[in-house]
């Protein structure tokens, strides 16, 4: 795994979610993300006992986040116990590449892109929500965030379709790679169109 992807991702990250652009720290990165779950989240690139123990020393803050780049497993022995685990994902990244994305029967794909980000949804015929997404590119990279499709529309391509309408339009915007952190669930999803895990992505938060 490279810290070009890492950094690539946080500042996509970062974008994507509206937050202050990632400050340089001497464990890595630090983003300001102004949450009352998350006020702020510490990237490690390369996370070793040292790192994360120096990391762990300054923070007091309820609900600072920190992610790295190894086992939970690893991670946990070097962290106090007011240090909880989240959620377990997985850095992955891709070449980009045109796809097509048809038409599907009772659904309609919108798009929007402002702010550095872009924003697609698909509708249900009624015209209620049935699967999002959204991407933002930074130089030759693109963060994909937030792609959820909605309990009721699960299990009919919607996910795909969302994944290459953002890819699409990444690549007019430059992008050439795309990079995500994935859940277990979601892994399955972007495996099957050829994304690949370059890291297990750990996740703590700080609640003394």
């Amino acid at each position: 795994m490279s810290e070009e992807l890492v950094r690539a991702w946080v500042n996509g990250w970062a974008r994507s979610r509206g937050t202050a652009s990632p400050v340089p720290v001497p464990w890595g990165l630090r983003v300001e993300v102004g949450l009352p779950d998350q006020v702020v989240r510490h990237v490690l690139p390369q996370a070793d006992e040292a790192r994360v123990r120096a990391m762990a020393a300054q923070v007091s803050a309820p609900h600072t986040w920190l992610r790295a780049f190894v086992p939970e497993a690893t991670l946990a022995p070097w962290l106090s116990a007011a240090w909880t685990p989240t959620t377990p994902h997985h850095l992955m990244a891709t070449d980009l590449r045109p796809a097509p994305t048809p038409e599907m029967d009772g659904y309609r794909l919108t798009m929007e892109v402002g702010g550095g980000v872009i924003r697609v949804r698909v509708l249900a015929a009624d015209g209620s929500p049935a699967a999002r997404g959204q991407a933002a590119p930074v130089g030759a990279h693109a963060t994909f965030d937030q792609v959820v499709t909605e309990g009721a529309h699960q299990r009919r391509g919607l996910g795909s379709l969302v994944m290459r309408a953002l890819a699409n339009a990444a690549m007019e915007q430059g992008a050439e790679f795309g990079v995500l952190g994935a859940t277990d669930e979601g892994r399955a999803l972007y495996e099957s169109l050829g994304w690949k895990v370059h890291a297990p992505l750990t996740g703590f938060v700080y609640v003394p």
